[in-house]
């Protein structure tokens, strides 16, 4: 890892997601939920710590001058690298062989994870192609647990002026054109 963020580079990353604390730390916990998502998704061994080092970089860069206009999306692209780097990190620091326990995989298994990949790379390019509107009403709507989950809906639905059950109904509909989208990938990867 890298030097340690200083408080001014923290404090310019959180001015860059919103304007006032509250809002710039919704932003930041939202983003941070999905980072590690993106890292546990893809199987990187230390999810927690790669967003950190996500953060990190990116507070570093705006401390030192760099202007970044989609925050989101240089973001996502960081963490891919991060990602990348993770990986990379991880092959280099394997144990030798014989000093390793070896498991028996079953092709099943093989089987599941490959196709749970496939999925997930699907998801990840079908949610690139939907319009940044539903793309971010589908990342809200669907994020959280439990009581977070109602506040944000109910907070989303206010913004969007609309009624929870419209809101509901246009969730349902990007939905299945995420599905549909999903369905379609999965059939020409498999035709492949």
């Amino acid at each position: 890892m890298e030097r340690e963020l200083t408080a001014k580079a923290f404090t310019k990353l959180l001015d860059r997601l919103g304007d006032g604390q509250e809002q710039a730390g919704e932003k930041y916990e939202d983003l941070r939920r999905t980072l590690t998502r993106f890292f546990e998704w893809r199987g990187a061994p230390f999810p927690e710590e790669h967003t950190d080092e996500t953060f990190n970089r990116i507070a570093r860069r705006l401390d030192e001058g760099i202007e970044i206009k989609n925050i989101g999306g240089y973001c996502h692209e960081v963490a891919r690298l991060v990602y990348l780097e993770a990986l990379k990190g991880h092959e280099s620091r394997r144990a030798p062989l014989e000093e390793t326990k070896l498991e028996v995989i079953t092709p099943d298994t093989t089987d599941e994870t490959a196709e749970k990949e496939q999925r997930l790379t699907c998801l990840d390019d079908c949610l690139r192609v939907l319009p940044v509107e539903s793309r971010e009403l589908i990342k809200g709507y669907y994020s959280d647990e439990k009581r977070g989950r109602i506040d944000r809906r109910k907070a989303l639905a206010d913004t969007l002026g609309l009624r929870r059950d419209a809101l509901a109904n246009r969730a349902q509909r990007v939905r299945d054109k995420l599905e549909q989208c999903v369905i379609r990938c999965l059939k020409k990867k498999s035709a492949i």
